[in-house]
């Protein structure tokens, strides 16, 4: 990975990773961001939704998206954001979507993930040593990979790594992605057109059951 390339002129080309049975709001949100992001001075030049080929790709709770590029066909990316999703634990142990992550990161300025997109980032070779988190219910299981720091924060980054817990973290992880990259100014800006201002309030005693991350257990 090369932390120094496309800088300088604005982002390059900003990817989302598809593959079946991708959680819907992992790609979707961080989308949302950068869609916006793009519209801004030095934003991305494109966003793009990859995946393995370009027919219709069918989400973990049924929506279908078309990507725009397969593995064979995108460009080179500035950014490549990993969604998670029950579909990873499939994917972990695809070889051609592991060989894209770890062929595209070695150009890539950042390599983002949501939720249980870490472990396709880790089969790629790319959290091992690193710090990392993901959706709640499995802080274990990356755990028991041994060789990543696990932290229960909404996002964490590590260099050139960025890692989001649950679902809708990522829009989180993709404002502060954007904050670093392009300044606190577009950020606001990329945050105020999507009126992304979430309420504080927890609902019930879900939250506070004993299961979930540290980070809103303790809130």
């Amino acid at each position: 990975m090369d932390p120094a390339a496309s800088t300088g002129a604005g982002a390059g080309s900003f990817g989302i990773l598809l593959f079946p049975g991708v959680e819907e709001l992992d790609a979707i949100g961080p989308w949302e961001m950068a869609g916006l992001w793009a519209r801004q001075p030095g934003g991305p030049r494109e966003c793009l939704m990859i995946g393995q080929s370009e027919a219709p790709i069918t989400c973990a709770k049924g929506l279908v998206l078309l990507p725009h590029a397969s593995f064979a066909t995108a460009p080179p990316l500035d950014v490549l954001l990993v969604p998670g999703g029950l579909g990873t634990r499939t994917e972990v142990k695809n070889a051609e979507l592991i060989a894209f992550i770890r062929r595209q990161s070695a150009g890539c300025r950042a390599v983002l993930s949501v939720c249980t997109g870490a472990f396709l980032l880790h089969a790629a070779g790319l959290l091992s040593g690193k710090r990392a988190t993901t959706h709640w219910a499995s802080l274990e299981r990356l755990r028991a990979l041994g060789d990543v720091e696990v932290v229960e924060e909404r996002f964490t980054r590590d260099g050139a790594i960025w890692t989001a817990a649950g679902i809708s973290s990522g829009i989180d992880l993709t404002l502060q992605f954007i904050a670093d990259m392009a300044g606190e100014e577009v950020a606001a800006k990329v945050q105020l057109e999507a009126e992304y201002f979430p309420a504080a309030k927890i609902y019930g005693a879900a939250a506070s059951s004993g299961k979930g991350a540290a980070y809103f257990r303790s809130s």
